[in-house]
């Protein structure tokens, strides 16, 4: 009776062992689940930050290519800048300060409320193979998110492809309503690989290469590369496909947009093979 009284006390310690050792892992685990949601949602910031540098981009490529053909006259020009953004323009010799208000109750862009102003400038030069354009955003406001930004565009005429390539730097600060905030530095190379000269802004398509680095106000700093160029098809909010990759430490993986379609779904590899969906907004 003593050595089965033994055997049962045995038998229940190694049970409350198992579950003590279970509820350790548990434990163990529940952190590297939580820093993985972390690390993903910063990544889906990131991509948020990528939606706000199309479209300024689209914006200053835009209103800077219809300025051009005003003043020289040559063919016409199909700009896709809504009627409810007012362009002001300061003109003086060899040189034009243009001015894209959105006003303070916003205005629809490609299915973004955008507030306040961007203003960009430049040199003007027709014969130049590359023109320096610098812009300023004053009040201005994506959807709900705040933005603050000083940078500048390297456009050239034609690059090694023979097509025309817009060299921008990145230096923006987001701020979204929850009180996230994120600033963006590096450099993001946009080809003009489709619609060029077409007189028509909806149907051009460029490519996006590059690498720039995110940090978060927490401290947290993600590096970016472009592995597959970024395809930005004017018509579609999100890019519609290509591929980074994401590193910081201790995480990283690859974010990728997909083989074409105009959708708001991605994927993100962790760098252990782990791939999870990614909604965009």
């Amino acid at each position: 009776m003593k050595k089965l009284n033994a055997i049962k006390k045995g038998l229940v310690g190694f049970v409350v062992l198992g579950l003590i050792l279970t509820s350790c892992n548990k434990d163990e685990d529940a952190p590297e689940i939580t820093n993985q949601v972390e690390e993903t949602q910063e990544v889906q910031k990131s991509a948020e930050i990528d939606q706000v540098d199309n479209i300024l981009g689209d914006l200053i490529i835009d209103a800077y290519e219809g300025q051009e053909v005003s003043e020289t006259g040559r063919g016409n020009y199909t700009g896709d800048i809504p009627p409810c953004v007012t362009i002001t323009v300061l003109a003086e010799q060899g040189y034009r300060e243009v001015t894209l208000d959105f006003g303070t109750e916003g205005c629809l862009v490609n299915g973004h409320i955008l507030k306040g102003q961007i203003i960009f400038d430049y040199t003007r030069d027709p014969e130049a193979q590359q023109i320096s354009i610098n812009y300023n955003l004053l009040d201005f406001y994506f959807d709900d998110k705040n933005v603050i930004g000083s940078r500048s565009i390297l456009k050239e005429l034609s690059n090694e492809n023979g097509n025309p390539q817009f060299t921008h730097s990145l230096e923006v600060t987001v701020i979204w309503p929850s009180g996230v905030q994120a600033s963006r530095e590096g450099t993001r190379i946009r080809e003009w690989v489709e619609g060029f000269g077409s007189g028509i802004f909806s149907d051009n398509v460029f490519e996006i290469t590059g690498n720039w680095t995110a940090t978060f106000v927490n401290g947290n700093t993600h590096t970016y590369e472009v592995i597959t160029p970024l395809r930005r098809e004017v018509i579609c909010t999100y890019f519609v496909s290509g591929s980074f990759d994401v590193q910081r430490t201790n995480f990283g993986g690859l974010f990728d947009y997909g083989n074409g379609d105009c959708d708001n779904q991605a994927t993100f590899t962790f760098n252990n093979g782990t791939e999870i969906e990614i909604t965009l907004n």
